[in-house]
Protein backbone atom coordinates (compact mmCIF):
# COMPACT_ATOMS: atom_id res chain seq x y z
CA UNK A 1 0.00 0.00 0.00
CA UNK A 2 1.36 3.41 -0.94
CA UNK A 3 2.15 5.86 1.86
CA UNK A 4 -0.50 8.34 0.68
CA UNK A 5 -3.12 5.60 0.57
CA UNK A 6 -2.10 4.51 4.08
CA UNK A 7 -2.39 8.11 5.38
CA UNK A 8 -5.80 8.54 3.77
CA UNK A 9 -6.94 5.28 5.38
CA UNK A 10 -5.71 6.45 8.82
CA UNK A 11 -7.46 9.81 8.48
CA UNK A 12 -10.70 8.05 7.45
CA UNK A 13 -10.44 5.60 10.34
CA UNK A 14 -9.87 8.40 12.86
CA UNK A 15 -12.78 10.42 11.48
CA UNK A 16 -15.05 7.38 11.65
CA UNK A 17 -14.06 6.73 15.27
CA UNK A 18 -14.51 10.36 16.42
CA UNK A 19 -18.33 10.38 16.55
CA UNK A 20 -18.30 7.22 18.68
CA UNK A 21 -16.06 8.95 21.23
CA UNK A 22 -18.27 12.05 21.22
CA UNK A 23 -21.40 10.02 22.00
CA UNK A 24 -20.00 8.23 25.01
CA UNK A 25 -22.40 8.44 27.97
CA UNK A 26 -21.74 11.09 30.59
CA UNK A 27 -20.13 10.00 33.83
CA UNK A 28 -22.54 8.79 36.47
CA UNK A 29 -23.76 11.35 38.98
CA UNK A 30 -22.45 11.10 42.55
CA UNK A 31 -24.85 9.31 44.89
CA UNK A 32 -25.34 12.46 46.98
CA UNK A 33 -26.15 14.69 44.00
CA UNK A 34 -29.47 16.52 43.97
CA UNK A 35 -29.40 15.92 40.24
CA UNK A 36 -30.38 12.33 40.98
CA UNK A 37 -33.90 13.73 41.53
CA UNK A 38 -36.16 13.39 38.51
CA UNK A 39 -37.35 16.97 38.77
CA UNK A 40 -39.07 18.75 35.84
CA UNK A 41 -38.84 22.55 36.00
CA UNK A 42 -40.28 25.46 34.04
CA UNK A 43 -38.55 28.83 34.28
CA UNK A 44 -39.70 32.44 33.97
CA UNK A 45 -39.22 32.36 30.20
CA UNK A 46 -41.45 29.30 29.81
CA UNK A 47 -38.52 26.98 29.12
CA UNK A 48 -38.98 23.46 30.53
CA UNK A 49 -35.95 21.45 31.59
CA UNK A 50 -34.85 18.80 34.07
CA UNK A 51 -32.92 19.66 37.22
CA UNK A 52 -30.04 17.44 36.07
CA UNK A 53 -29.51 19.74 33.06
CA UNK A 54 -27.91 22.23 35.46
CA UNK A 55 -24.99 19.85 35.90
CA UNK A 56 -21.63 21.41 35.12
CA UNK A 57 -22.08 24.79 36.84
CA UNK A 58 -22.21 25.79 40.50
CA UNK A 59 -25.64 26.88 41.69
CA UNK A 60 -26.96 29.07 44.48
CA UNK A 61 -30.38 27.58 45.32
CA UNK A 62 -33.28 28.76 47.48
CA UNK A 63 -37.00 28.10 47.85
CA UNK A 64 -39.38 31.06 47.66
CA UNK A 65 -42.79 32.15 46.38
CA UNK A 66 -43.70 35.25 44.42
CA UNK A 67 -46.54 36.62 46.55
CA UNK A 68 -44.42 36.64 49.71
CA UNK A 69 -44.19 40.20 50.98
CA UNK A 70 -41.14 40.14 53.22
CA UNK A 71 -38.95 37.06 53.62
CA UNK A 72 -38.76 35.99 49.95
CA UNK A 73 -37.75 39.45 48.69
CA UNK A 74 -35.11 39.31 51.42
CA UNK A 75 -33.94 35.93 50.08
CA UNK A 76 -33.44 37.55 46.67
CA UNK A 77 -31.61 40.49 48.29
CA UNK A 78 -29.35 38.07 50.15
CA UNK A 79 -28.58 36.13 46.97
CA UNK A 80 -27.66 39.42 45.27
CA UNK A 81 -25.47 40.40 48.23
CA UNK A 82 -23.79 36.99 48.04
CA UNK A 83 -23.05 37.57 44.37
CA UNK A 84 -21.51 40.95 45.19
CA UNK A 85 -19.20 39.21 47.68
CA UNK A 86 -17.72 37.10 44.86
CA UNK A 87 -15.06 38.16 42.37
CA UNK A 88 -16.95 40.00 39.62
CA UNK A 89 -14.89 38.36 36.89
CA UNK A 90 -16.10 34.89 37.90
CA UNK A 91 -19.83 35.61 38.32
CA UNK A 92 -20.61 34.33 34.83
CA UNK A 93 -19.72 30.86 36.14
CA UNK A 94 -22.44 30.89 38.83
CA UNK A 95 -26.18 30.38 38.36
CA UNK A 96 -28.98 31.18 40.81
CA UNK A 97 -32.00 28.87 41.06
CA UNK A 98 -35.12 30.02 42.93
CA UNK A 99 -37.76 27.29 43.18
CA UNK A 100 -41.36 28.24 43.99
CA UNK A 101 -43.11 26.44 46.84
CA UNK A 102 -46.46 27.79 45.55
CA UNK A 103 -47.07 26.07 42.18
CA UNK A 104 -50.81 26.77 42.35
CA UNK A 105 -50.24 30.53 42.02
CA UNK A 106 -46.72 30.85 40.66
CA UNK A 107 -47.19 30.39 36.95
CA UNK A 108 -44.67 31.53 34.33
CA UNK A 109 -46.16 35.05 34.24
CA UNK A 110 -45.80 35.47 38.02
CA UNK A 111 -42.18 34.28 37.90
CA UNK A 112 -41.41 36.57 34.97
CA UNK A 113 -42.95 39.56 36.74
CA UNK A 114 -40.69 39.08 39.79
CA UNK A 115 -37.62 38.57 37.60
CA UNK A 116 -38.37 41.79 35.72
CA UNK A 117 -39.27 43.83 38.81
CA UNK A 118 -36.09 42.74 40.59
CA UNK A 119 -33.83 43.15 37.54
CA UNK A 120 -32.68 39.52 37.56
CA UNK A 121 -30.46 38.44 34.67
CA UNK A 122 -32.31 35.60 32.90
CA UNK A 123 -29.00 34.27 31.60
CA UNK A 124 -28.00 33.26 35.15
CA UNK A 125 -31.08 33.61 37.38
CA UNK A 126 -33.78 31.00 36.94
CA UNK A 127 -37.06 31.40 38.81
CA UNK A 128 -38.78 28.05 38.38
CA UNK A 129 -41.92 26.12 39.17
CA UNK A 130 -42.76 22.42 39.35
CA UNK A 131 -45.67 20.48 40.81
CA UNK A 132 -46.34 20.26 44.56
CA UNK A 133 -45.00 16.71 44.89
CA UNK A 134 -41.66 17.59 43.31
CA UNK A 135 -41.38 20.74 45.45
CA UNK A 136 -41.73 18.56 48.58
CA UNK A 137 -39.11 16.16 47.24
CA UNK A 138 -36.60 18.95 46.60
CA UNK A 139 -37.34 20.66 49.92
CA UNK A 140 -36.70 17.39 51.76
CA UNK A 141 -33.40 16.91 49.91
CA UNK A 142 -32.35 20.46 50.85
CA UNK A 143 -33.56 20.09 54.45
CA UNK A 144 -35.97 23.01 54.05
CA UNK A 145 -39.29 22.82 55.90
CA UNK A 146 -42.39 24.68 54.75
CA UNK A 147 -46.15 24.51 55.14
CA UNK A 148 -49.08 26.40 53.70
CA UNK A 149 -51.17 28.40 56.15
CA UNK A 150 -54.95 28.74 56.17
CA UNK A 151 -54.74 32.17 54.50
CA UNK A 152 -52.79 30.73 51.56
CA UNK A 153 -49.43 32.14 52.65
CA UNK A 154 -46.48 29.93 53.57
CA UNK A 155 -44.40 29.44 56.66
CA UNK A 156 -40.98 28.31 55.44
CA UNK A 157 -37.34 28.10 56.38
CA UNK A 158 -35.08 30.57 54.60
CA UNK A 159 -32.04 28.67 53.41
CA UNK A 160 -29.55 29.48 50.67
CA UNK A 161 -27.63 26.46 49.40
CA UNK A 162 -24.42 26.28 47.39
CA UNK A 163 -24.28 23.30 45.02
CA UNK A 164 -21.15 22.22 43.23
CA UNK A 165 -21.14 21.43 39.51
CA UNK A 166 -22.22 17.87 40.28
CA UNK A 167 -25.23 18.98 42.32
CA UNK A 168 -23.80 18.20 45.76
CA UNK A 169 -24.55 20.43 48.74
CA UNK A 170 -21.36 22.25 49.69
CA UNK A 171 -22.64 24.90 52.12
CA UNK A 172 -25.94 26.20 53.45
CA UNK A 173 -26.81 29.45 55.19
CA UNK A 174 -29.85 30.80 57.01
CA UNK A 175 -28.45 34.33 57.20
CA UNK A 176 -30.67 36.92 55.54
CA UNK A 177 -30.11 40.54 54.61
CA UNK A 178 -26.37 40.25 54.06
CA UNK A 179 -23.91 37.84 52.52
CA UNK A 180 -22.82 34.99 54.75
CA UNK A 181 -18.99 35.03 54.51
CA UNK A 182 -18.80 31.22 54.77
CA UNK A 183 -21.33 30.73 51.97
CA UNK A 184 -19.58 33.35 49.81
CA UNK A 185 -16.22 31.66 50.41
CA UNK A 186 -17.63 28.28 49.41
CA UNK A 187 -19.14 29.73 46.24
CA UNK A 188 -15.93 31.60 45.45
CA UNK A 189 -14.02 28.31 45.52
CA UNK A 190 -16.65 26.65 43.31
CA UNK A 191 -16.64 29.36 40.64
CA UNK A 192 -12.85 29.44 40.52
CA UNK A 193 -12.76 25.74 39.69
CA UNK A 194 -15.78 25.77 37.36
CA UNK A 195 -15.12 25.37 33.63
CA UNK A 196 -15.67 28.36 31.40
CA UNK A 197 -18.94 28.26 29.40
Amino acid sequence: MKIFDWMAFCVFALAAAAPAAATEPAAALPGDSLYQLDLPLTDQTGRTFALRELRGRPQLVALFYTSCGYVCPLIIDTAKATERALPAASLYRLDVLLVSIDPARDDVAALAAVAKRRGLDAARWRLVRTDAEHVRELAAALGVQYRQLSDGEFNHASVLTALDAEGRIVKQSRRLGEADPDLAAALSGLVKSAPSP
